[in-house]
């Protein structure tokens, strides 16, 4: 850490972006000593040609140029190979401190050389960074796409269907399941789309597409605040464009034009 570096730094659950984010700049750049010396530092890839390392921090050094930003924020902002490397950091940043005790027997834990991982040096547990399969699902009928809104949502915005896959679940069965439960509708035909590393808290997120089966929209209120279906020429407002939501949604809206 002796070398020249760029930094992830967390305060207060927000994260230190530079004001001039030109060519990409949007991480301090300097040695750890411009920071205090951060404790618990991961390296957690390379950005710029340069180590890229994250910590949690008390404070922010007077001294470096640069605000806090909400996560979400930051994401609106960047490019997503910045995106990544932030996703990664914050997860890890949340590992390492939500593991400081085994979660078996309490003992402090301490970290395993070469990996991510937290070691109990009494009963040898092993804890890894947590990471947690979600499915989106993106539903045609013809020219018109299934969107939802959940009350967590901004106003007015809808987007696909997602949900968390509960344990001995595939994929696939957590489509259909989870599409059954918050709408009432039968799905067929899924078509993988993609996935993305969704940072609140530990997300990732594996969408398809699939088709209409069969039923009629019956929204789960303890879910879904609002469900329908929309033509892909008219559709309501839609999550952030970094979102893989939001990239599913174009794609389906690109791929009905060119047919």
């Amino acid at each position: 850490m002796n070398e020249l570096s760029y930094w992830l730094l967390r305060n207060d659950n927000q994260l230190f972006t530079t004001i001039d984010q030109t060519g990409g700049n949007y991480f301090p750049c300097g040695l750890a000593s411009d920071f205090g010396n951060p404790k618990d530092v991961l390296l957690v890839g390379e950005w710029q040609g340069l180590p890229c390392y994250t910590a949690e921090l008390d404070e922010i050094p007077d001294s470096i140029p640069g605000e806090l930003m909400p996560v979400r924020s930051l994401f609106s902002l960047v490019d997503p190979k910045a995106v990544s490397l932030t996703a990664r950091a914050i997860q890890l940043l949340d590992w390492q401190k939500n593991h400081r005790y085994c979660g078996k027997c309490g003992t402090p834990t301490t970290r395993k050389p070469g990996e991510f991982s937290k070691v109990c040096p009494a009963c040898g547990l092993v804890s890894y960074p947590r990471i947690s399969p979600a499915v989106m699902v993106l539903i045609s009928r013809g020219d018109d796409l299934l969107l939802a809104r959940s009350h967590r949502f901004k106003p007015g915005v809808f987007s696909a269907l997602a949900g968390f896959v509960e344990a001995g679940e595939t994929l696939e069965q957590c489509a259909v399941r989870e599409v059954r439960e918050e709408v009432g509708i039968e799905i067929t035909n899924l078509r993988y789309f993609g996935s993305q590393s969704w940072p609140f808290p530990d997300s990732l997120m594996v969408a398809f597409f699939a088709d209409y089966a069969g039923g009629t929209i019956q929204p789960d209120p303890s879910e879904i605040e609002d469900a329908g279906w929309f033509s892909r020429n008219a559709l309501p407002a839609l999550p952030e464009p970094m979102s893989l939501a939001w990239q599913m949604i174009a794609a389906a809206c690109s791929a009905q034009t060119k047919n």
